[in-house]
């Protein structure tokens, strides 16, 4: 290979690098996103092993950026070891991500169930601030904007909601753009109309996607460089050889100072 063309070949591996990055950035971000919002809705699933996608994809973030840097740095210089190093951090950012994606996938298809206690949860509302299953609620109806389990009529068979005089339902399912809105049922205009099982399952499928496509990024990244490494591990450069041929004064040199140190 030409000085040119590898140097060309590495500008495209030092560019890839960089990409490396912000993948680990987007696939990084969701994971803490679902796990911020299974510590947020905790009481609503079933199990924690929702987590395990958020968890590996972290891993898979921080070995991307390792390998990124890597990356980066071998640009730069000519070693068969960090070439080496180089594809087994991708090795492994492969086999988590992998991992990752097929987890995401399987829980997206268990959302049901997943969160199956939701409606649970709603029935032990007691509307006091103390109350975790109160406050899961009132969070949950504000940050996602629902009411009730599938809409405003879930409250009216709830204990609360008798206990209320059966007038009114939760403030968190006033509709911010109505101010004056005290949760009167007799007014459902001014409740947000969906309920929270549709927005959070929706939320969940976002992210658990966004898990899945942001893999399917790092697959075809990941290709990429593994034809760039190939490229330059395959054409290394040639490291020239001298051979030193004795002179026969070299020689003669060598015999007197033998001789000198023999006396």
């Amino acid at each position: 290979m030409s000085d040119q063309r590898r140097k060309g070949v590495k500008a495209i591996l030092q560019l890839m690098s960089q990409l490396l990055w912000v993948v680990g950035l987007v696939v990084g971000l969701s994971g803490v996103y679902l796990l911020m919002k299974y510590r947020q809705s905790s009481l609503f699933f079933s199990q924690s092993y929702i987590t395990l996608p958020a968890v590996l994809a972290l891993a898979s973030a921080a070995s991307l950026v390792a390998s990124g840097c890597l990356g980066s740095w071998l640009s730069l210089r000519d070693s068969t070891f960090l070439q080496g190093l180089f594809v087994y951090l991708l090795v492994v950012v492969f086999c988590l991500a992998s991992t990752a994606s097929a987890l995401a996938y399987f829980h997206s298809t268990k959302l049901d169930s997943e969160i199956a206690p939701l409606s649970g949860v709603f029935q032990k509302y007691t509307g006091s601030s103390q109350d975790p299953h109160s406050r899961a609620v009132d969070v949950t109806q504000e940050e996602l904007q629902c009411c009730g389990v599938h809409d405003y009529r879930d409250w009216c068979d709830t204990s609360w909601f008798n206990l209320t005089g059966g007038l009114w339902v939760p403030h968190s399912c006033c509709n911010s753009t109505f101010p004056a809105c005290n949760g009167t049922v007799d007014q459902p205009w001014q409740l947000y109309t969906q309920g929270c099982q549709v927005k959070l399952k929706m939320a969940l499928q976002f992210v658990l996607s966004f898990i899945i496509w942001g893999s399917l990024l790092v697959f075809l990244l990941e290709f990429a460089l593994f034809l760039t490494v190939a490229q330059l591990m395959r054409d290394q450069p040639f490291v020239e050889y001298q051979a030193l041929a004795q002179t026969k004064d070299t020689v003669t040199h060598g015999t007197t100072l033998r001789s000198a140190q023999k006396l």
